[in-house]
């Protein structure tokens, strides 16, 4: 048995520690003006993080240990089982109605009790509206306790607690500021922390006698726990920058661009929006580190969260940030948290918790009886505990933070976008995403991939990290105005705390590279704004434009006038590359789809064999691992500074849109299927990327061949089937139309301008294309408004409601979307991104790897194989996830194995194939996943 004030002492124990080791100095700042001067910050954080049970001393919670049960009301505090027995009330919704009564009677004002009792009534996860907190009327008040005992010992309780933290009483307790919004959701969420570690039974014994329980008490088990567990915030306070940073961080000295980005974070007088807009390699990521550091001297940020566009760009800007890290203070590194589903595959992670391993049990969280409960969406392995006094230094962050719902509150953390989106989300347990997020500077990179459905959620986590003064980076290279204004916008609505205003429009340097910062003034009342432009650190190049016309089929077309115009088009390319690469060089391939790719690649292959890459997203994790480590081998930049590349004489990568960001990789000639303007660049962004690499003579010059759509004549012209699908026919015509006539482009200096002329409106098309460009134009709209209409159940403020003061009722309709990360994205990447399956052979009576090694006969797998059964990891198209799930099954030999206890096995014959519905489809060890019968 542990008794009710010994955990609640506990918690606030736990409380104190957070405030002492963990969170930002910004967060002391506005907690001790919340609860009234300098140190009383620390006192509120760990009084609400104590109070949170309150709800326990009710009848409603103390009647469900029978034994107990007979104990209490031994002493006096009785109830109506008869009643009670059939009835439930959650002790957290209890403790926010107890609370409010008490903080009541005590004279507390009004505003602060509503702010306050949520806090207490959502610490499971989910905050009830104000009308919720009320026990069933079928209890007849049962529950809570009619009787004037009950009363006086819910009052004397927490009478008891508050003076054992060193208060007069409740009374004494009472802030002074109502805390913004999202500040409170920052509070919430540290109080779920404090719960969930004051829970852990290796750490918190029970404690069964009143006359044992103490805060000092209370305060040693908090301290073991907290150095047993690792457990650890950022840098603290961060000295401020000197000149020579760039120097002593990345051993470089800083370019114009990047001085801006410094001069701009420099000039900012709060907390705000920084904008970033310069070419493919112009060392933004570098730029924005840096400007991280200068923000977090200058505003008390205590950690940094780095969003980058996919898994695949979240690997090497893992590498990259734990370098920057290091270089600040060699511990630092080892706080880096890698954040994605598919983190166990990056072997510099995986390296870094095989050598972490046997420091720490793992805990997940508490459920509404305070029992843990194991919820770790990314299957960690259970380990023993080494004693406090033993533990080594650490090379990755403590395996606490790693478990579900938790890896934002890691000091340092690098990520898909989706963990910010995922905070913008009506989901249970967001505060823990939350309190991640404030306290850190957050960097966002290629924010212009964010689609109109995404940009939803970006634009609700952007409010409320404007509100929580949270400093952002946004980084692009083609960033449309009309999503430069909305996102500004959204940071300067959450930082004024208003639903709707009609702020002037930021300034809009024409140089590019351009730097924005924007931020509210000290009265939350106008905006402010400062541009900072620069040169680029090379010279506009003249991109030469060409047009590959491919027959497309007409809609009704028969299979064999399908199958001829693809042949057609393969022979196309084909034979452009013969001609190019006569000499040599390194081609790029990007087609907008895996199966075109696949064909490319096979038509490749039999002209120039071995010299063809394949890269698309339906390899295995291990093929597409190696084959990304391959082409950045052959084609990536030297491995120090000022050599010339090692390139091969001839090359060329089939890739799909992976090519498309973050791919450092350096191509002579690309050719690519048409994609909208601003992707368009992107994939330029790979053309004659690294200076200094020889080429041959016929590519000195850099050219960019596009195709994936028939003639632009006089007639618009025809688009491949799943690009339209993809992109929208609307923007391909424009973009389309933006080739017509065009012989070079000048990059990067001319990106800003392509980019706004396509999707500003202004870009007139031909004549003959008008009325087709009008229809594509209203359908798109059409398209764009239902997008983002569907977004709307899912976002963490309802509409109407980003005024509202407290957090009550922030999940009065109940949570939305789902709890594991393949259900998250779901959720914020606008509905089912496939499902992933774990390919395997069934060979007879025993299964084995593609590879050919040898399973148990009910799929155990021996610990050598593991790494090879995981590297078989694969996501199925969207249009095979229902027969996947029918399909598919966990085998019996890895329900009891941590990281394969959730995953489905597909189980394909020898010739490595099976049947899913009416697809027939094989994985070819070249190819990758292929549909035989698309």
């Amino acid at each position: 048995m542990n008794l009710l004030v010994s955990h609640m002492l506990d918690a606030a124990a736990v409380g104190e520690l957070l405030w002492d080791c963990y969170v930002a100095p910004s967060t002391q700042v506005w907690l001790d003006q919340v609860a009234g001067g300098p140190g009383r910050g620390r006192a509120l954080l760990s009084w609400l993080c104590g109070v949170h049970d309150c709800g326990k001393a009710t009848p409603a919670h103390q009647r469900l240990w029978p034994e107990g049960a007979r104990a209490v009301q031994e002493a006096g505090l009785r109830w109506r089982e008869v009643t009670t027995a059939n009835v439930r009330w959650r002790h957290d919704r209890a403790g926010g109605s107890v609370l409010r009564s008490v903080l009541n009677e005590e004279g507390w004002l009004p505003e602060h009790v509503d702010w306050v009792w949520p806090l207490v009534a959502g610490h499971h996860g989910l905050f009830p509206a104000e009308g919720q907190l009320a026990e069933p009327l079928k209890a007849r008040g049962q529950l809570r306790g009619r009787s004037a005992e009950w009363q006086r010992a819910q009052r004397g309780l927490l009478q008891w607690f508050s003076r054992a933290l060193g208060f007069a009483g409740v009374a004494d307790v009472e802030p002074v500021v109502v805390p913004s919004r999202a500040a409170q959701l920052h509070l919430s969420g540290l109080v779920v922390m404090a719960d969930w570690i004051a829970s852990d039974e290796k750490y918190f014994e029970g404690v069964d006698d009143l006359d044992k329980v103490s805060m000092d008490g209370a305060r040693e088990r908090a301290k073991r726990a907290w150095v047993d567990i690792g457990l650890r915030g950022g840098w603290g306070r961060l000295s401020a920058p000197s000149e020579c940073l760039f120097q002593t961080r990345f051993g470089q000295d800083p370019r114009a661009s990047q001085l801006a980005v410094l001069e701009a974070a420099w000039a900012m007088e709060a907390p705000g929006l920084l904008v970033v807009e310069a070419a493919m390699g112009e060392g933004k990521t570098k730029a924005a580190l840096a400007a991280a550091e200068v923000l977090a001297a200058r505003f008390g940020a205590d950690g940094v969260f780095v969003g980058m566009p996919t898994q695949a760009t979240s690997d090497p800007m893992f590498t990259q940030v734990r370098s920057w890290a290091k270089n600040i203070d060699g511990e630092l590194a080892g706080q880096v948290a890698l954040l994605h589903g598919k983190r166990m595959f990056n072997k510099e992670w995986a390296a870094l918790l095989k050598a972490d391993s046997g420091l720490v049990d793992r805990f997940a969280g508490v459920d509404e009886y305070g029992m843990s409960c194991e919820d770790d969406e990314f299957g960690l392995a259970p380990v023993s505990r080494t004693p406090a006094d033993e533990v080594p230094e650490r090379q990755a962050p403590a395996q606490w933070f790693l478990a579900s719902k938790r890896g934002l509150l890691c000091p340092f953390v690098v990520g898909t976008i989706d963990q910010l989106l995922f905070a913008a989300t009506r989901t249970k347990h967001v505060m823990l995403r939350m309190a991640g997020l404030a306290g850190k500077v957050v960097i966002l990179d290629e924010v212009h991939a964010a689609d109109v459905y995404m940009s939803q959620f970006l634009r609700e986590g952007l409010r409320w990290l404007g509100q929580a003064r949270v400093p952002v980076v946004l980084l692009s290279a083609t960033l449309p105005a009309r999503q430069r204004r909305e996102l500004i916008d959204a940071y300067l609505l959450g930082a004024a705390t208003k639903e709707e205003a009609d702020f002037p429009a930021p300034p809009e340097p024409a140089v590019y590279p351009r730097v924005t910062a924007a931020w509210m003034d000290t009265d939350s009342v106008e905006p402010r704004f400062v541009t900072r432009k620069a040169r680029s650190w090379r010279s506009d190049t003249p991109v030469r434009v060409e047009v590959l016309p491919e027959p497309v089929p007409h809609v009704g077309a028969d299979a064999d006038q399908r199958e001829s115009a693809r042949s057609a088009g393969e022979r196309a390319v084909a034979e452009l590359l013969e001609q190019r690469l006569a000499e040599g060089g390194c081609a790029l391939v990007i087609r907008n789809t895996v199966a075109r790719a696949q064909s490319t690649f096979e038509e490749l292959r039999e002209r120039f064999g071995e010299d063809v890459r394949l890269l698309h997203a339906r390899l295995t994790v291990k093929d597409r691992a190696e084959r990304t480590e391959d082409c950045l081998k052959l084609l990536g930049p030297p491995a120090k500074s000022g050599e010339e590349p090692d390139r091969p004489l001839r090359l060329i990568v089939v890739a799909t849109q992976l090519a498309e960001q973050s791919f450092d990789v350096d191509a002579d000639l690309l050719v690519t299927d048409l994609a909208p303007i601003d992707l368009l660049l992107q994939r330029i962004g790979r053309l004659h990327r690294h200076p200094g690499t020889s080429r041959p003579a016929p590519l000195q010059a850099p050219s960019v061949v596009v195709t994936g759509f028939d003639d632009c004549g006089r007639q618009p012209p025809r688009f491949l089937y799943a690009s339209e699908k993809i992109y929208s026919r609307y923007l391909l015509l424009r973009t389309a139309a933006e080739l017509v006539g065009t012989e070079t482009w000048s990059i990067p200096g001319q990106v800003p301008e392509l980019v706004d002329r396509v999707y500003s409106g202004a870009l007139l098309v031909p004549s003959s294309w008008a009325e087709a460009a009008e229809d594509a134009r209203v359908e798109w709209k059409r398209e764009q408004t239902t997008r983002a209409a569907s977004a709307a159940p899912f976002l963490l403020t309802r509409s109407g409601e980003h005024e509202a003061p407290t957090l009550a009722g922030l999940h009065a309709d109940g949570a939305s979307g789902g709890g594991s990360e393949s259900l998250m994205e779901a959720v914020v990447r606008d509905g089912e991104r496939g499902t992933e399956v774990i390919l395997v052979v069934a060979d007879g009576d025993r299964y084995r790897t593609l590879a050919g090694r040898a399973l148990g006969p009910n799929g155990e797998v021996p610990e050598p194989v593991v790494d090879d059964v995981l590297g078989c990891t694969v996501r199925l198209p969207p249009k095979l996830s229902t027969a996947a799930v029918d399909n598919c099954r966990v085998l019996p030999g890895w329900q009891a194995h941590p990281w394969l206890r959730h995953s489905l096995a597909l189980e394909l014959d020898t010739h490595h194939r099976t049947q899913l519905g009416n697809v027939v489809i094989h994985y070819d060890a070249e190819l990758g996943l292929v549909e035989e019968n698309e």
